[in-house]
């Protein structure tokens, strides 16, 4: 029970972390909210400069309503330099940055941050992930450090 909470928790302060902003309906239903398209934005934790975008799939009907359906595993990823860019010193090579839970229990969508350093890159990948027995659904975004305005990008690793 007690993990089941933590869970809970975690699922709802993660859902804070993104804004949405905004669905589309993509097949009306009847009874209970209709299927759709949903875009959420985040910045990444650690690397001010960086605004990501995630589309996902949001089950409809009763048990969407309920919160009770299993999204499908379809979702786009689009990352872009919104700021100047400072890498921090302790960066990790791979890291989660965002993650939503897309059913009740078992199977979510993260997405992780790579560092390219030979092509000076950040690599955002998204993933849905389930704890039974994964997926290999996925999406791509890649962010080059460049200069923004008169600043100049800064690694300080």
């Amino acid at each position: 029970m007690k993990s089941l909470f933590c869970l809970l928790l975690m699922l709802a302060i993660n859902a804070a972390y993104a804004e949405t902003v905004g669905c589309v309906t993509t097949s009306w239903k009847l009874i209970g909210a209709n299927h759709k398209i949903c875009v959420d934005a985040f910045a990444d934790p650690k690397i001010p400069g960086v605004t990501c975008h995630v589309s996902q799939a949001r089950t409809g009907g009763i048990s969407g309503s309920l919160g009770l359906a299993q999204d499908p595993a379809q979702f786009s990823l689009s990352c872009r330099q919104t700021g100047a860019i400072q890498l921090p010193s302790n960066l990790p090579e791979d890291e989660e940055v965002f993650s939503e839970g897309t059913s009740l229990l078992f199977k979510e969508t993260r997405v992780m941050r790579l560092w390219d350093k030979a092509h000076n890159t950040l690599v955002y990948l998204a993933i849905s992930r389930k704890l039974i027995d994964g997926a290999p659904a996925n999406s791509i975004s890649t962010v080059p450090l460049m200069p923004w305005g008169n600043a100049q990008v800064l690694d300080q690793r």
